[in-house]
């Protein structure tokens, strides 16, 4: 299926770029016949308007670039460029504006249709000059410098033609060689217009000090030059449009008494030519950043101007054989006397269609040829022939140019974005030139190598939960496998940090991990066999688990794990007497052990020796820049694909210190579905709008990749290690880590992005307790981190170039409306009330807000669960009233034949909304299934979960699978899984079973989980919550109660054996100097955990009154709007189906006005960054499945032909299940 869009993708891309190109070309040249002298579809005296609509055509590309340039100029620090290199700059600007308005405006509207088809392409005479001083500069041979020579010479020649051609007609005639003159001048003028690509190379290759500072400042001052270059441009362009119409005896005046016939033609032919070089533009980039260079940019650029040629030319030719039919041999004829008689001697008056006027318009501009004589048809062709071949050879590079996946456009596309009347030269001339030795194939120098470190962090996982994220890892190191001395573009390294990992058992040695440390083994030791022996022959012995190490360390320990590729897998279990536990702490642990210990120390030893300081500093900054960690829960399922989605963004932009994946919720029950549509607006339509306008505000903590530079920045991971000191820094830093973490890195001007395309899968609460509570953290959390933000938004929209005070505003905005949240979901309900009983509206407001108002009154008094208790009764009660009022409007809309009503349209638009957003997800659409229980919910999600979670604000734990089960249970759930996963992953096929996305594998696992009580997760609780020691001591007996966890976990089996290893001793030293300075277990003190609670509770006393207030101040200016005269209300007659007025009047506060049109505005927003988003993901996976290496299995299987198309699939399915293969959840790409 994907295969087919990729192909479907790529043939609209090429047909695009080849359809557009083909009518900016065609719609230029018309302009350019309609302003010859001697055409008739557009009059003498209206010819300044054609002159105009081709000055506008140069310019428009101007106008584009001066606004966006303006644009970041103002919301971002530009740098000034040196006047030396404004003034070379300008120079050459000035060169290219004079000959592109001397050769369009003046020259070529004397000159027949062949020739300003071709001439064209003339322009590639100076970068097929430039091109050969840039190769023979260089210290290699070069396999392109014959092509450019001749290119050079041809394009020449074609010169040479065209004089010989037009000279020599009539030698007197002063005007024709003024006209010819004019246009080699300003072909060869326009030519100066892709100098920069060809310098940049000279400069590497030159001691020339100021060659280079000017390259380097033209790269770094863009925006400036952008500026100025632009405004010249324009001016130039005008003062010669401007100079050439009165020396050509023509008048301005007409331009505003033109006809309407001729308007209307006019303004489609501009109109066309605008519009289909922008669009040709954008597709020839897209074609580009799919890595279809060849396919879908070259061949169809090339293909235009011939094209456009056969599309002038075939007309003129059945018209001039149908004229020569027509006379059916009375006399005899040629083309001068067809010229004579037809051309010229038809009428000026238009009636009719105007294409047979246009056709004769461009035989007029062939009428000084003699078509009999064979010389003039040979000059005339030579001269095209020559003009189009030297452009193919000035750009045959580009057949052989090397791009990466999704290649930025700044490295493709050296200059300006186009040249409106050069739209096919520009860009192909515009693209990068790069020196190519006489090799057979250039030496591509790929991307550095990175390293990822995959960084889980566990607590108690169920064994389904323990095994998605194993098997994720181990599919990982067999997708990208680690082979001694071969490099590879990305290196993996799993860690695992397991917290709360031991507990006391009397009588023993020291201290036992716990049994959910075992069971991880145990998954290890099974998982490890499935993945040794996949490629063996069912009926072949299987090969046993080589031996790993554990290893004592001075934070508990650690099972080192090499998989069967090559690639390592650490487990380390946290001993919380001996370091600080909780999932913040296991973060800090794990940055400053892989990106200080593993990145940073090696180079501070390697200084200390004496190494170049210079040297090593530039190493160290290009390794932080290439290191990434991918951060994960313990119960995360993803791909191999998914994984590189993401380094993909990393690596190619520079400035992206972040980015996420599309989370996808697993699970069974109502409260999972109503997640699942939940999850899917939230990635489809918030995440998009922040990626495309700005940068994604959160990148999850269960998958997001990491930059170690961005890490390792000032104020990001040193101010992540803080120690919560003041009540809202509970709220901020603990309740939402990854969100907080996001806020440092956007306010160090690091960008966070998000990848559609990329997908993971990770449980969501199934209980209504543990949602509310989960819910309860991101409130607060979320509302603290943008308030955050946006009262640091100048300091923000200066440091960081993604984000502009435009989008905080935005930002703003959102926040108000979820502010506002609650009030408006009362109002809602008032309506409700009104349709359903047919109540006054200000007496269903009163009844509206009486349940929230007690909830809210008692909520301060009641406990945390009694508040949940009476929350669910009131969502099912809200939702009744919400499926009676949508079925009451449904009524109404059918009682009264008409939708034109404020509730109608509302439910109507909103339920057009998201079906068209589910249509643009087409593997997700089965979820728009699940917005109707989103919409009843929404009384219960935006009311009642606001009110629990704004007055449980200084409940500071992490409220979510905090109770661990009783003892034994995870040891019998595991015995009894043993069972299950032997018959999932046995057989010659397992390669199907062995991948399995999120739900499939929670579906396998189902009837083991219902066996036992499911023991839950922790993440981090702000709060010390301590489980008593009875409890924590709980488990099964040994029978050596003297041994100590090492030979505890290596008596499990025999299949893997664990042989114990030491630690090295400046790694020991590194821990204890990390743990005595930042993970140092925190002291109870009930002193100050007793102040702490009294400040939580004063910080939420205030919130609360600060954001019910804003609440309240809503509803009393509705209510007061609504019992004061209707004189200030805004009407709007009442019309039906037929749109005719029914006598009636629907009446609207002008605050509920404002209020509709900015939630209208704020959809209209987000949808078009969804839109823009969904065409970049599109783009970004066709160049992945293009250009991603296979894997050794995959080489392996590639010569056998024998395989089945089936088996084929099993294949792609084992490395891209989730994005080549439908899945429960859907899918995000298309």
């Amino acid at each position: 299926m994907l295969k087919l869009l990729k192909i479907i993708s790529l043939c609209v891309v090429a047909v695009s770029v080849f359809g557009f190109a083909l009518c900016s070309k065609a719609s230029f040249l018309l302009l350019i016949t309609l302003s010859n002298e001697g055409t008739k579809t557009l009059p003498a005296e209206q010819k300044p308007v054609a002159l105009l609509c081709i000055g506008c055509a140069i310019i428009a590309s101007s106008v584009f670039l001066f606004v966006k340039s303006l644009w970041k100029a103002c919301h971002k620090s530009s740098k000034m460029p040196d006047k030396r290199t404004v003034a070379v700059i300008l120079f050459f600007e000035f060169l290219v504006a004079m000959g592109a308005a001397i050769l369009t405006i003046v020259a070529m509207p004397h000159l027949d249709i062949v020739t300003n088809v071709t001439i064209l392409n003339g322009v590639a005479v100076l970068s097929a000059l430039l091109q050969v001083i840039t190769q023979c500069t260089a210290k290699e041979r070069n396999r392109f410098l014959l092509p450019s020579i001749t290119a050079f010479l041809f394009i020449l020649l074609g010169y040479v033609l065209f004089l010989i051609l037009y000279l020599t007609k009539d030698p007197t005639d002063t005007k024709t060689t003024i006209w010819v003159g004019l246009a080699v001048g300003g072909s060869f003028l326009v030519s100066f217009n892709w100098w920069e690509s060809y310098f940049r190379q000279i400069s590497e290759n030159s001691s020339s000090v100021f060659l280079k500072a000017l390259c380097r400042d033209v790269k770094t001052c863009q925006n400036m030059l952008h500026i100025l270059s632009s405004l010249l441009r324009i001016a130039v362009t005008a003062g010669v449009l401007g100079a050439y119409v009165p020396l050509a005896k023509m008048d301005w005046d007409i331009v505003t008494s033109i006809p309407s016939r001729e308007t209307k033609m006019i303004a489609i032919i501009i109109g066309v030519q605008l519009i289909s070089s922008a669009l040709c533009h954008w597709f020839s980039l897209v074609a580009c950043k799919m890595h279809a260079l060849r396919r879908c940019f070259i061949l169809p650029l090339y293909l235009a101007s011939l094209a456009v040629m056969v599309l002038f030319i075939v007309p003129v030719i059945v018209y001039y054989q149908d004229y020569r039919i027509s006379l059916s041999g009375t006399k005899s004829t040629n083309f001068t006397s067809y010229c004579n008689e037809v051309v010229d001697g038809r009428n000026q008056i238009l009636n009719g269609s105007v294409f047979p006027h246009l056709v004769l318009d461009v035989t007029h501009t062939l009428c000084f040829l003699d078509m009999s004589k064979t010389f003039d048809i040979c000059m005339l062709t030579g001269s095209a022939v020559f003009w189009w071949l030297g452009l193919v050879l000035a750009t045959l590079h580009l057949w052989f140019l090397s791009l990466y996946r999704i290649q930025r456009t700044q490295d493709l596309f050296i200059r300006r974005p186009y040249e409106g009347g050069f739209l096919e030269q520009s860009l192909l001339l515009n693209a990068r030139f790069d020196i190519q030795t006489t090799e057979k194939r250039k030496n591509f120098k790929p991307l550095d190598s990175v390293k990822v470190f995959l960084c889980a962090t566990m607590w108690h996982e169920t064994y389904a939960e323990m095994m998605n994220i194993i098997i994720s890892i181990f599919r990982l190191d067999r997708y990208r496998p680690k082979k001694e001395g071969e490099t590879s573009d990305v290196i993996f390294e799993g860690h695992i940090y397991f917290d709360d990992a031991f507990r006391d058992v009397p009588g023993s040695k020291g201290r036992h991990v716990n049994e959910y440390a075992e069971m991880l083994v145990d998954i290890l030791r099974e998982v490890y066999s499935i993945f040794l022996n996949i490629d063996g022959d069912v009926f072949k012995k299987q090969q046993q688990v080589p031996d790993q190490k554990i290893v004592t360390t001075p934070y508990g320990g650690r099972l080192v794990v090499t998989m069967p590729h090559g690639n390592s897998l650490v487990v380390h279990y946290k001993d919380k007497t001996l370091i600080r536990h909780k999932k913040r702490w296991s973060q800090v642990m794990y940055l400053y052990y892989l990106l200080g210990w593993k990145v940073a120390t090696k180079y501070f030893k390697k200084w200390e020796k004496g190494e170049v300081e210079v040297q090593l500093k530039h190493d160290f900054e290009r390794e932080k820049h290439n290191t990434y960690i991918l951060a994960l829960d313990g119960d995360t399922d993803f791909q191999p694909a998914a994984v590189m989605l993401l380094i993909d963004r990393l690596k190619l932009y520079p400035l992206v210190g972040a980015a996420c994946g599309r989370i996808h919720p697993t699970g069974s029950g109502p409260l999972v579905w109503y997640q699942k549509f939940e999850y899917a607006i939230g990635h489809w339509l918030h995440k998009t709008a922040e990626h495309v306008f700005g940068c994604v505000l959160c990148s999850p903590g269960c998958f997001s990749l990491f930059r170690a530079a961005a890490l390792m920045d000032d104020n990001v991971m040193k101010r992540y290690t803080m120690k919560a000191s003041k009540a809202r820094h509970h709220i901020q830093y603990d309740q939402g880590e990854d969100r907080w973490l996001c806020t440092l890195l956007l306010k160090q001007g690091w960008r966070v992005e998000y990848n559609a395309a990329s997908d993971a899968y990770t449980n969501a609460p199934e209980d209504f307790k543990e949602f509310y509570n989960q819910r309860r953290r991101w409130g607060p959390s979320t509302m603290a981190n943008v308030v955050d933000l946006v009262g640091s938004a100048t300091l923000i929209s200066q440091r960081n170039p993604s984000i502009s005070k435009v989008y905080m505003l935005y930002q703003l905005f959102n926040l108000a409306a979820s502010i506002l949240a609650p009030s408006t979901v009362i109002l809602m309900i008032a309506g409700s009330l009104t349709v359903l009983f047919n109540v006054d509206p200000s007496v269903a407001l009163v009844l509206a807000v009486i349940p929230p108002a007690i909830f809210l009154g008692i909520s301060f008094k009641i406990k945390s669960d009694t508040q949940i208790f009476i929350s669910a009764i009131l969502s099912i009660l809200y939702a009744f009233v919400m499926m009676m009022s949508a079925i009451a409007i449904i009524g109404n809309m059918v009682k009264d034949q008409t939708i034109l009503n404020p509730s109608s349209l509302f439910i109507i638009a909103l339920a057009c909304f998201y079906v068209i957003t589910a249509i643009l997800h087409p593997q997700e659409i089965g979820l728009v299934c699940y917005g109707f229980l989103y919409i009843i919910c929404i009384p219960s999600a935006y009311l009642l979960l606001s009110i629990y979670s704004m007055v449980n604000m200084n409940n500071v734990s992490w409220g979510t699978r905090e109770t661990a089960p009783a003892a034994g249970a995870a040891q019998s759930k595991a015995q009894k899984a043993k069972s299950t996963i032997t018959q999932l992953f046995s057989g010659g096929k397992c390669c199907r079973k062995l991948c399995p996305t999120g739900e499939e594998l929670s579906q396998d696992f189902q009837t083991v989980e219902t066996a036992e009580p499911e023991p839950q997760t922790q993440n981090s609780i702000v709060e010390d919550a301590r489980q008593p020691e009875e409890e924590q001591s709980q488990g099964p007996a040994f029978s050596c109660p003297n041994q100590s966890w090492i030979t505890q976990l290596q008596s499990l089996s025999d299949d893997m054996r664990l042989r114990e290893d030491t630690l090295d001793e400046d790694e020991g030293q590194f821990f204890r100097d990390l743990t005595t300075k930042y993970l140092e277990p925190l002291p109870e003190n009930k002193q100050k955990q007793k102040e702490m609670t009294d400040e939580l509770r004063e910080l939420r006393n205030k919130m609360c009154l600060i954001y019910f207030i804003c609440n309240a101040f809503w509803l009393v200016v509705t209510f007061t709007l609504q019992i004061l005269d209707s004189s200030i209300f805004i009407r709007f007659p009442k019309i039906d189906l037929n749109l005719d007025f029914t006598g009636d009047y629907i009446y609207i506060d002008p605050v509920g006005f404002m209020f509709i049109l900015s939630f209208a505005l704020l959809v209209l927003i987000q949808f078009i960054g969804m839109l823009g988003h969904r065409i970049s993901t599109l783009i970004h996976y066709v160049a992945f499945m293009d250009t991603e290496p296979m894997s050794d299995h995959q080489k392996q299987q590639q010569p056998l032909k024998q395989i089945t198309d089936k088996d084929s699939d099993e294949l792609e399915d084992f490395m891209f299940p989730s994005v080549l293969s439908g899945n429960p959840d859907g899918g995000t790409l298309v």
